[in-house]
């Protein structure tokens, strides 16, 4: 990797890591499904206008049920409740959780066939596992319902990115990932139209809402996928998905900086836990293909 491949890099974990910033400023004044819908709506008609600025093809017509099943799993669902976690919990807290997602992609592998379980990933989920563990105990934040259905939440969203693995390793083939990128994008906002009847918005955003409804849409959603791409040309997907390992650092660095967070020090241990777990996960794996990475991180 080169010096500008490191600084892609970087650049892309401290967008990923803020986009949880964003999304706990959004969601307290819209709610989980206005939060989920501007996200997609906004960028992945950002990134279709790119691509048709760029001459790509998008295969919406082509692809559009593929896009409809990993648009629903991949980002519909998964960010209404992390949305929904973010009117509860520290940012910082949901970058944490946000790690196990290379887990949950293991487990759903190992369960579908599509995934060699080895000790070292077994070790890597029981770390990961105990890491979960040490952040539920609310420590210093308040314990209950308003503490434990977020969490579930926030874990409910990774599931859904690591049983997206497994949709685009079985019906993925073809489907060009860039396409993907807004395709999947578009559909989710299909699917969380719908349930706009249901949460009207309360009230107007203000300034500083919308500004972060534009930040989560344009660049965590739409400007972090050109960098991401571009550095799968570079240097490849395998060392593309290293982002992950930094993510976690960048929210909890956020959080205290923009939002003044201060996590307990169980759930400080916690994450490292699951960021030492997720780091043992994908040793041994075969080399996933770039459109199940960019379909994997796409949950920030």
């Amino acid at each position: 990797m080169k010096t500008a491949d490191y600084v892609r890099l970087i650049a892309l974990a401290a967008i990923w890591g803020a986009s949880f910033i964003f999304t706990r400023v959004i969601a307290p004044s819209l709610g989980a499904v206005w939060t989920a819908e501007l996200r997609v709506l906004l960028g992945g008609a950002a990134l279709l206008a790119w691509f048709r600025l760029a001459g790509f093809d998008a295969g919406l017509s082509r692809h559009w049920r593929y896009y409809l099943a990993v648009g629903t799993v991949n980002s519909a669902i998964p960010f209404a409740l992390y949305a929904y976690a973010a009117i509860h919990l520290p940012a910082s807290l949901l970058a944490i959780v946000n790690a196990t997602s290379p887990m949950f992609g293991m487990l759903f592998g190992a369960l579908f066939g599509t995934e060699r379980v080895t000790l070292r990933k077994l070790a890597g989920l029981a770390l990961g596992a105990a890491g979960v563990a040490l952040v539920a105990q609310p420590g210093g934040l308040q314990a209950g319902s308003a503490f434990y259905a977020p969490i579930a939440a926030a874990l409910g969203a990774c599931a859904g990115y690591g049983l997206t693995g497994v949709l685009v390793r079985r019906w993925g083939q073809g489907v060009p990932a860039r396409g993907v990128a807004a395709g999947q994008q578009l559909a989710a906002a299909a699917v969380l139209a719908p349930l706009l009847l249901l949460a009207p918005l309360p009230a107007p955003p203000s300034a500083l809402v919308a500004g972060n409804v534009l930040a989560v849409a344009l660049l965590a959603s739409a400007v972090a996928f050109l960098i991401y791409f571009r550095l799968i040309a570079d240097v490849g997907a395998t060392r593309a998905l290293t982002v992950t390992f930094l993510i976690p650092p960048f929210g909890v660095l956020w959080g205290w900086l923009f939002l003044g967070e201060a996590l307990p020090a169980d759930m400080l241990a916690g994450g490292i836990s699951i960021v030492a777990g997720t780091i043992l996960v994908p040793r041994g794996s075969h080399r996933y293909t770039p459109h199940v990475f960019a379909l994997l991180k796409n949950m920030i």
